[in-house]
């Protein structure tokens, strides 16, 4: 049973783009269907993380935002803070489904228990983990990777129940 998903977030929670201002100030476009996935999740009893290899105050807000707890930025090795995080949570690979795009998350994708990446991720990420998504990074793969989960698990009921 899946307890945590472990989300990137240039090129999965957005699709890449990093837009700077004239006075250097940047900013990062969300999937708003992404992000309301992800507070269902949280309703369902599970649990988020952001393991990420930049460090963003954006990101900051968004997890605020969704209420995800655990907030990794600047991350040189995934799978160690990862196994970090689990060794918190009382939790083992096999429980976490995690989402990357490029080869700075292959690591931890080869070793949790689904790995997913959005269709635009590199060839490489994509011939290395369990499911690839019909959907680009920032435009509904992290929905899609829950949704996914959701069905597989047969938790579709407990997903929908507080909205209908």
């Amino acid at each position: 049973m899946i307890e945590l998903i472990v989300l990137d977030v240039d090129g999965c929670l957005t699709e890449g783009s990093i837009f700077y201002t004239n006075d250097g100030e940047s900013a990062k476009a969300f999937n708003v269907r992404d992000g309301f996935g992800i507070v269902c999740w949280h309703k369902i009893g599970k649990k988020c993380a952001i393991i990420t290899g930049k460090s963003s105050k954006i990101v900051e807000h968004r997890a605020k935002d969704l209420g995800i707890k655990y907030v990794f930025q600047g991350v040189q090795d995934k799978l160690a803070v990862l196994n970090e995080l689990l060794k918190e949570l009382g939790l083992e690979l096999g429980n976490v489904a995690a989402i990357g795009d490029d080869t700075n998350d292959y690591r931890q994708l080869k070793n949790v228990g689904w790995s997913f990446a959005p269709a635009d991720a590199l060839p490489f990420i994509q011939k290395n983990v369990k499911t690839v998504l019909k959907n680009n990074g920032g435009h509904g793969a992290v929905r899609e990777m829950i949704e996914t989960i959701v069905d597989q698990e047969n938790l579709r009921g407990e997903f929908e129940k507080p909205w209908l």
